[in-house]
């Protein structure tokens, strides 16, 4: 069965779903072109402040690439286009400007590592499993994914990561700096739609401001745009939202954000 990246909404959350359980959610190449467009099509809705991405079915985050495709699309000069295409995925999720969460559950293997190390915010179940076997395949793991691994975990424990290609649990990779917390798995969805829900209740302006920021601090220094993080600094304080906060904490009550 051929997989897709679909969306649904719950409330403020927007839920990015890779969706190929047959394959343990395994991405095929044209779910890479899926998840810029649907990931930007959660961004642009105003009705949605936090996005959540996570695997569909019970088994899987992101267990990969599908390996059956890359006889025909990742050898020889097909193979440029399908890192392209990786790159673009990466890439489209680590830009939104909305906070991305990633709810990871059982396999997070290889791509999938990559694509929560995409997000801000990772939670796992504690059946959560988790490996880059690049080094087991032969293949070169997406660029964008090795520095994003660096940033998260540090050189020395990626290289390792990376040099033996080992499976690892969520303890360990809480323990390394992958993730922000681990659940039971029965509690993963629950605590993850809380943790998404209190951020959605913040104001709207300041998350895009804090993820601008982060988002440009991530670059070489001679590459960042610092007018573009002042700039969004800046717009909060001219915004309704900053006079509704300010004056829902002197009066003691919950604010009501509407972002602007």
């Amino acid at each position: 069965m051929p997989g897709r990246i679909r969306i649904e909404k719950d409330g403020p959350i927007g839920l990015l779903i890779v969706d190929h359980p047959e394959r343990r959610n395994a991405l095929q190449a044209e779910m890479w072109r899926q998840l810029p467009l649907m990931a930007r099509t959660l961004d642009v809705d105003p009705d949605v402040r936090v996005i959540v991405l996570r695997g569909a079915g019970d088994q899987a985050f992101v267990s990969g690439a599908d390996i059956s495709e890359f006889a025909q699309l990742r050898m020889g000069e097909a193979a440029a286009q399908y890192e392209r295409e990786n790159a673009q995925a990466f890439l489209a999720l680590a830009q939104l400007e909305k906070p991305l969460l990633a709810a990871i559950h059982g396999f997070c293997i290889g791509g999938g590592v990559a694509i929560s190390a995409s997000a801000d915010l990772r939670y796992a179940a504690d059946d959560g499993v988790f490996a880059v076997p690049a080094a087991r395949l032969g293949l070169g793991y997406p660029v964008a994914g090795i520095e994003a691994m660096i940033r998260l975990v540090g050189f020395a424990r990626a290289k390792e990561l990376f040099f033996t290609a080992r499976r690892f649990d969520a303890q360990e990779a809480l323990r390394m700096g992958l993730l922000n917390e681990v659940f039971p798995k029965a509690q993963l969805d629950t605590r993850v739609r809380e943790i998404a829900l209190g951020i959605a209740d913040n104001a709207p302006l300041t998350l895009r401001a804090i993820k601008r920021a982060a988002i440009e601090f991530g670059k070489p220094a001679y590459a960042r745009d610092d007018d573009a993080v002042r700039r969004a600094s800046a717009a909060c304080f001219d915004s309704a939202d900053y006079a509704e906060g300010v004056d829902a904490f002197l009066k003691k009550r919950r604010p009501r954000f509407v972002g602007r």
